[in-house]
């Protein structure tokens, strides 16, 4: 079946569909990573986005039940050179195609990638709509310019969860995290596991009161979609929990405690998406690799340098990609540590938030 990418630059491209029939506006970006595309289509913080695989050949080894970072695909379509249609893994379950169409989300095979991707990166992330019914370009170009786009837009509502509950109950847990759950991946919520924690996942609606009401060793702000200047109420509620408990902020959760300390947000050109890129600890001097997914910033000069320390910071452009508070048990990065997918240099992050844990428990 043919398919059509339509940008609001008026740029048109061509290809036949996998997945899902119908129609859908998001911003396009463009995704560098070599594998991994089951946890990106499942990764929240991609609600509202096209997304574009750079690497060429993208099926060939299906989806699986354990791979899935949330419950269901949450971008609005995917763009690929070519999709494999011979899938082949011990681990699989399903092809991609037929996990796309049950869980309605158009795919579009046959673009050139490469160009898509140049596009965006000189003239940034553009609305788009990507269509299996209507080929007529003035038509879907209209609808483009008149789509919502992200700015302003408050898209964690959208993938929040209705009501809060107990992720995996384990024995004898060293400490109770609390994970506002803006668009929480579900490896974050592993790697708490990992270091014996009770983890409570909580809607993004919920107050500082309700939040601390459970008794937290620490709260969690995860990632998310959208942009966070739009989250008023999150920012609010990250705010009035500053020097109550110990806090950890991931990528857009790193965002809203940036704009709770003060500092401001800003759109990012073509923003950063994928798993390879090279981030400084400016403690250490240490360069890891990292796995990214964000389209805004925090502002690294809005800050007030008097009580914020800027611990990390991206090599690609010198953004900020960490801060923590200089005395209270506060801090947060632009990456994703959890990876899924990604490498695995930033885990040591969830060790410190332990730590921080513990040392607050122990005062």
């Amino acid at each position: 079946m043919k398919a059509i990418l339509v940008l609001e630059n008026g740029r048109i491209f061509n290809g036949q569909s996998f997945g899902a029939s119908g129609e859908s506006l998001g911003e396009v970006v463009f995704n560098t990573s070599m594998a991994g595309y089951q946890e990106i289509i499942t990764d929240p913080s991609y609600k509202g986005q096209i997304v574009t695989m750079t690497y060429p050949l993208i099926g060939n080894y299906g989806v699986n039940r354990q791979d899935t970072e949330s419950r269901g695909p949450c971008l609005e379509g995917l763009v690929v050179k070519e999709y494999s249609k011979i899938a082949s893994n011990w681990r699989k379950t399903q092809e991609l195609g037929e996990y796309l169409k049950e869980n309605k989300v158009i795919g579009i095979e046959g673009v050139d990638t490469r160009a898509l991707t140049l596009c965006i990166r000189e003239q940034g992330a553009m609305k788009a709509v990507l269509s299996t019914l209507d080929f007529d370009e003035k038509s879907l170009l209209n609808k483009v310019r008149l789509s919502r786009g992200l700015v302003g837009v408050d898209l964690v509502k959208e993938v929040t969860i209705p009501k809060k509950y107990v992720y995996t109950q384990i024995k004898n847990p060293k400490f109770k995290v609390a994970v506002l759950d803006c668009g929480v991946k579900y490896n974050i919520l592993r790697e708490l596991l990992r270091h014996r924690c009770r983890v409570l996942v909580l809607p993004a609606q919920s107050s500082a009161k309700e939040i601390l009401s459970h008794h937290p060793d620490g709260v969690l702000l995860s990632n998310g979609p959208g942009d966070p200047a739009a989250v008023g109420y999150v920012v609010k509620t990250v705010a009035d929990l500053i020097g109550r408990v110990p806090i950890f902020g991931i990528c857009l959760g790193h965002q809203m405690l940036g704009l709770a300390l003060g500092g401001k947000t800003y759109k990012l050109k073509f923003g950063h998406h994928g798993a390879n890129h090279p981030v400084k600890d400016l403690r250490t001097g240490k360069v890891y690799i990292t796995s990214q997914n964000h389209g805004f910033c925090v502002d690294i000069d809005s800050l007030s340098k008097k009580d914020i320390r800027l611990t990390h910071v991206n090599l690609n452009d010198g953004t900020l990609e960490g801060l923590c508070h200089k005395k209270l048990p506060v801090f947060s990065v632009q990456f994703h540590p959890e990876s899924a997918p990604g490498p695995h240099d930033a885990e040591y992050l969830f060790a410190e938030f332990a730590r921080l844990m513990q040392k607050n428990k122990s005062k």
